[in-house]
């Protein structure tokens, strides 16, 4: 009986493959560079490079191999494993399972990056013992993914998860979208970095201003070193991101919420008014027993996710 899994992080930079038995132990890994100048149908021999040498590596065969999962960005076609459209790869309606399956005669499944990164923190990271579970990532955008007993949960039309385009402020922003007022253009990496920079002229007293380039990266910096103005602007990003998790954890009613993503490694800062937020409008009863927590993967969450999106398509 086949008893091994694969995952493959399929990025803008980066392909990561790794490759578990059914012990869930980590027997090999394999990272190259995407080179997403070199088109589609060099970029997935790459990928199933990867796949052929884990499987060397680790002295299994492919029908040693019970299910591969694949971490995609882009706009996908779950059911049918097409990359719709992937503006980072320049990708468009590319039948990746179909590619991955006819080299290997493995079943493959694939779905997006938060979705996975969602499923991997349920199985391997914060979210482990969790039954329903909300993942939200910020990060550059912010995405999300919905557990419920180690599957995901993915709507009538395999959309759900896109948290990041509930609006806040209808006459906020614009968003990549097309819409006004989304989280993501209110409290996402970039838009906390446009946020400190609007009103950056009214505080000269601010660090942010001894910096050429402001990033979330660098008000982050400066609040840690006391800035007062860095600390509100986050703390008004935290503060939405936590009026969001709050609607959500009224219609979900979660067990565990794990935050993720580039932004989420500013710790306190961020979590402490963002939780705060969530306790003063999240119905009482829902609060009881609820987790929120910081992701544990870090890097390591596409593959790691993929591996478990394998795992839990392979019935394991």
């Amino acid at each position: 009986m086949s008893t091994h899994f694969i995952g493959i992080d399929l990025g803008g930079t980066k392909i990561a493959t790794g490759i578990v038995n059914s012990k869930d132990e980590l027997l090999a890994t394999v990272k190259v560079p995407t080179q997403a100048e070199d088109g589609w149908e060099i970029i997935t021999r790459r990928m199933g490079d990867t796949i052929a040498e884990v499987m060397q590596k680790s002295g299994v065969q492919a029908n040693d191999v019970r299910a591969i999962g694949v971490c995609s960005p882009g706009a996908l076609d779950i059911p049918n494993g097409i990359v719709l459209r992937s503006p980072n790869l320049k990708w468009y309606n590319i039948p990746l399972k179909k590619i991955i399956e006819e080299r290997f005669n493995i079943p493959t499944y694939f779905d997006n990056d938060a979705n996975v990164a969602g499923l991997g923190e349920n199985r391997y990271g914060a979210g482990i013992g969790s039954k329903h579970m909300l993942y939200m990532t910020v990060s550059t955008g912010i995405g999300g993914g919905i557990i419920t007993d180690g599957k995901i949960y993915h709507g009538a039309t395999f959309g759900a998860g896109e948290i990041g385009h509930i609006t806040v402020d209808k006459n906020g922003p614009l968003c990549g979208c097309g819409n006004h007022g989304c989280i993501e253009a209110i409290a996402s990496g970039p838009a906390i970095a446009r946020n400190a920079k609007e009103r950056l002229k009214e505080h000269p007293e601010s660090l942010l201003n001894d910096y050429s380039n402001i990033t979330a990266r660098e008000v982050s910096e400066a609040a840690q070193a006391g800035d007062q103005y860095a600390k509100d602007v986050i703390e008004t990003a935290a503060r939405n991101i936590g009026l969001v998790l709050a609607g959500l954890i009224n219609t979900l009613n979660p067990d565990c919420v794990v935050v993720g993503g580039g932004v989420s490694h500013m710790g306190e800062l961020l979590f402490k008014p963002m939780i705060a937020e969530v306790k003063e409008r999240t119905i009482n009863p829902f609060l009881q027993n609820l987790k929120i927590l910081p992701a544990k993967l870090g890097g390591d969450v596409g593959v790691m996710g993929a591996i478990a999106l394998a795992q839990s398509e392979g019935k394991v």
